[in-house]
């Protein structure tokens, strides 16, 4: 796959999965969402510019940062946290019972999540799953009324809730690890 290409709907033909089929499947499911469309958002600073149109944090919004590790014996993680919240690799790797972590570079990001830098996303997971990645997901999520995630793409958002992303994982065969961070 070519990883030149940046993040946005307009290259997601070249994805293992686009966006639109994403959110088919959601509605095959019976997960319900709500689809917002936006300039491209790669990093949070990015994401704060437009989340006037969420839920906030106060509201019950989850609005999340999504982080693709990897450690020394070569597993790969998919950590999905509160966006605020500051990340120490080293106390991590600890938490979670891993090797040294590293963040995993634009190719292999693309190669096990399918997905480009920026559009990083738990939804990212429906490739993830069949390349062995790990899933972790701050338990303080849990308490959010929706959460905010790219549909695979940084162009687009999906406000789903907890329940939802929860009958999506079981529906792809992920079973995330909760953590307290």
């Amino acid at each position: 796959m070519d990883n030149t290409l940046d993040a946005t709907s307009k290259n997601q033909d070249s994805l293992p999965v686009s966006s639109e089929e994403i959110m088919v499947r959601l509605e095959q499911w019976g997960i319900q969402y709500q689809r917002f469309d936006h300039v491209a958002l790669r990093t949070v600073d990015d994401a704060k510019k437009v989340e006037s149109q969420f839920l906030s944090s106060s509201q019950g919004g989850g609005h999340i940062k999504n982080l693709y590790l990897r450690d020394k014996k070569k597993r790969h993680i998919l950590l999905v946290v509160k966006q605020d919240r500051r990340i120490n690799l080293k106390a991590l790797s600890d938490r979670l019972g891993t090797g040294r972590l590293s963040f995993g570079s634009a190719d292999r990001l693309l190669d096990n999540l399918g997905i480009r830098s920026g559009a990083v996303s738990p939804l990212s997971m429906i490739t993830g799953v069949k390349n062995g990645v790990e899933l972790f997901i701050d338990s303080g999520l849990k308490n959010c009324r929706k959460l905010y995630v790219h549909p695979l793409v940084n162009d687009l958002t999906l406000e789903i809730d907890v329940d939802g992303l929860d009958v999506f994982f079981n529906k792809i065969g992920v079973k995330p690890t909760w953590v307290f961070l």
